[in-house]
Formats: structure tokens, sequence, C-alpha cells
């Protein structure tokens, strides 16, 4: 593709992967600085600020460098072992209130979506039985999200059986659920990920294919699966062309030919597709970040 990149994308980055470390409320600030800063990004999604005045000061950044915001209420769930699929009732609201937080936080920082993740699936005899309670905890998500403001939320696709276990999963069952929530809230969607495809086991064509009448985010990044051995076996986001990892220029430039296929990218659309990167012991966060800008570059050079 000869024209700019960012003529049919902003291009975001999912600031608490690409640093992890940043926990204290000098390197959070300093590590958005870093890359709202850099005019190459459009965009950033963050997690919970480490206090009150850090989240303030945070919107003040985000307001100065227009950029657009999201809020990752994945690991909120994730740390603590939040299930908005739970059999048991009393863990899902857990699971919900969990989520909860994160919206209020997400509207103190001025985001404009926030992403999230289903539980564990539970196993055939209980599958059915899980959906219907994850489309219930997410419809009163919504609800509560609408009664804040217009925030959108985005139910993030993850590994069915490989490392994460998520019930969503499947791009199937994702559009079943995201069609039913959509009774509640027409502007719910769904988030795919480039890097939990090799472990869904679905190529870019079928997965978006699938969800594009429900994509509202997307993100890109790499996983390792061939060897169980490796130290960033599983949903690890290493850089891309990791030795042993699943996702590099060839697999990206699918990835990105699939998204115009679809018309989530487009001229003049100014959707966001997101880095999610983390990196490896011994790597900085600097040097994967200019990584991957450089391969998103040859990748969309051979759209």
């Amino acid at each position: 593709m000869r024209q700019s990149l960012h003529d049919f994308m902003r291009v975001g980055i999912v600031h608490f992967m690409a640093y992890p470390n940043a926990k204290s409320s000098e390197e959070y600030l300093r590590s958005i600085s870093a890359i709202i800063e850099d005019d190459f990004f459009g965009g950033i999604e963050v997690t919970s600020a480490p206090d009150e005045e850090t989240a303030i000061q945070a919107r003040q950044l985000f307001e100065s460098a227009g950029v657009a915001v999201g809020f990752g209420a994945q690991p909120i769930l994730l740390g603590n072992k939040g299930n908005l699929n739970a059999l048991d009732a009393e863990e899902r609201s857990r699971a919900i209130a969990l989520v909860k937080e994160g919206i209020d936080q997400a509207c103190q920082i001025g985001a404009g979506k926030l992403g999230f993740l289903s539980g564990r699936d539970p196993g055939e005899e209980y599958r059915e039985k899980a959906i219907g309670y994850l489309i219930d905890s997410i419809q009163e998500l919504c609800r509560y999200a609408r009664s804040k403001g217009n925030l959108q939320l985005s139910l993030e696709l993850f590994d069915h059986v490989t490392d994460k276990c998520c019930l969503i999963g499947p791009t199937r069952l994702a559009v079943e659920v995201a069609q039913e929530v959509r009774k509640v809230d027409p502007a719910f969607g769904l988030m795919v990920d480039l890097s939990h495809l090799p472990m869904q086991g679905e190529s870019p064509a079928k997965a978006l294919t699938t969800t594009r009448d429900y994509l509202n985010h997307a993100h890109m990044g790499n996983c390792v699966i061939r060897d169980k051995n490796d130290p960033l076996y599983g949903d690890t986001h290493p850089r891309f062309g990791y030795n042993g990892g699943e996702i590099d220029v060839p697999e990206l430039t699918e990835y990105l030919r699939a998204l115009l296929d679809i018309g989530y990218l487009a001229e003049g659309a100014d959707r966001v597709l997101a880095f999610e990167i983390k990196p490896a012991p011994g790597e900085s966060s600097q040097a994967i970040i200019a990584q991957a800008k450089r391969t998103l570059r040859t990748a969309w050079q051979r759209v």
C-alpha cells in the first residue's frame, strides 16, 4: 500500500503491556508521556492508575495530546480472578462489581472504550448456561456504562483451550453473545486480537469475516504456542518476529488485508488498531515499540 497507514487507522498501543513495570505514579505518567509525545500514535489503552490524583493528571495528558483513550479492565479481572460467566451467582456478582469499578475509572480518565474478557470455559456440559450468564452480566455492565456517559464496551476474544481457556473464545460464540447484548446496548462490540488467533485456531479472514458486524476494536501482537518449554509460551505478547512465535510481517500483512476487506480499516475511517506487545526479560520497552512500528510499516507496504 503506497498511501500512508495513518490515512487508514489510528495506531494505538496497550500501555500497561508495553510498560509492565510502570506501577508508581511517576512511572505511570512518564511512560504515558513517552507514548503520547510520539505522533506515530493516535491511541493509547491504559488500566488502573496508582491513585486518583494520578488518574486526573493522566486525563490532562490525554486531553492535551488529543489521543483516543481506551481502558483495559482485563488486568482487573485477571488479577482478581473475576469470572463474568461463573456458575456461582456470588462469584459473578463480584466480577461485575470489579468491571463497574473499571467503568468508573475509565470515565474518570476520559476513555471512550473499555475492554474486558469472559471467564474460563466450564466445559461442554455447562457451556450454554455460562453463555447465558455472560450475556446477563454484560447487559448489566452496559446499562451501568450508559448511566455514566457514552463509554463503549468491548469484549475481547481470548484463547479457548491454550492458556487463558476463556469461554469467549471462538468467534461463533462471540457473535452469539454480541447479538444478545446489542438488544440492550447497540454500541457494544467485540475486540479481535491477532495474537490470539493462532491459539483460537482461526485465520484473520475467518475471525474478522465472522465478527465484522460487531467489531469495534482490534489489537495486533504475537504469541508462542509451538514449544511449551519456551519461557514465553502462551498469551505473553512477545515482540513481532520472536523466535518460535507465530506472528511476523507475513501474518501481520494478512491481518491488515482482512481488516481492509471487512471495512474496519478504510481511508478516513479513523479506527484504532493497537499494538499489544510486552518486553521479554532483558528487552526494553522503547526497543520493542520501535521494532513494532517498523514491522507495521513493512507489513503495510506489502498490503
